[in-house]
């Protein structure tokens, strides 16, 4: 028997019945969209249980354990550089430091070398969350994205447009994944370019 797309092709070349041929297109079409809404079941599903295997072992959210993770593979740094690093604007990130440094898990000091750079470090508590706590799916996303190519990421970036504007999403601030934080409207700012705050 023929692959289903080389039959396809077939019918339409022997010059075979055109009803056949839609027939055979739109039960395709039909297959493609419940492809794309299982896969999207896939993700919420995947998100959903590593957020809450996150909440659950660590308390924390999973934005606020993204950003803990970041500050343990580049401390000391400061705001700008961890919003860079979690893609998100600065302002979203000091929400989220505020509420670690509530916890006893981060710490924010003047710089040394310039008084106007805070610098942000895990205190002891932080680094033993850190040591035993799960992945992130933000990470995870991170992670499997950064190495692709520019098309690649182009091509999930218009098929993610085409399904917020679908779902009329396209002026819903962007909350962070299943947590209160929403992510501050505008461009994520260049840290080697402004001051640091």
């Amino acid at each position: 028997m023929l692959p289903f797309k080389k039959w396809v092709c077939t019918v339409g070349a022997d010059g075979g019945n055109d009803a056949v041929r839609k027939g055979v297109e739109m039960a395709e079409k039909t297959k493609l969209v419940a492809d794309i809404i299982d896969n999207l079941r896939r993700v919420f599903q995947a998100v959903n249980e590593q957020s809450k295997r996150v909440e659950r072992e660590t308390g924390l959210t999973g934005p606020q354990l993204w950003a803990i993770k970041m500050i343990s593979e580049a401390a000391p740094l400061n705001v700008s550089e961890l919003a860079r690093r979690m893609y998100l604007h600065p302002a979203t990130v000091v929400g989220i430091l505020d509420r670690l440094e509530g916890r006893g898990l981060v710490s924010r000091t003047r710089s040394t070398r310039d008084r106007r750079v805070v610098e942000i470090e895990l205190t002891a508590q932080g680094q033993d969350l850190v040591a035993k706590s799960p992945e992130v799916a933000q990470g995870l996303l991170v992670k499997g994205l950064e190495p692709l190519s520019e098309d690649k990421l182009h091509h999930i970036d218009d098929g993610l447009d085409q399904l917020v504007r679908i779902l009329g999403a396209q002026e819903t601030p962007p909350q962070l994944i299943l947590s209160p934080e929403v992510n501050v409207p505008g461009e994520l700012r260049d840290p080697l370019t402004e001051n640091e705050e």
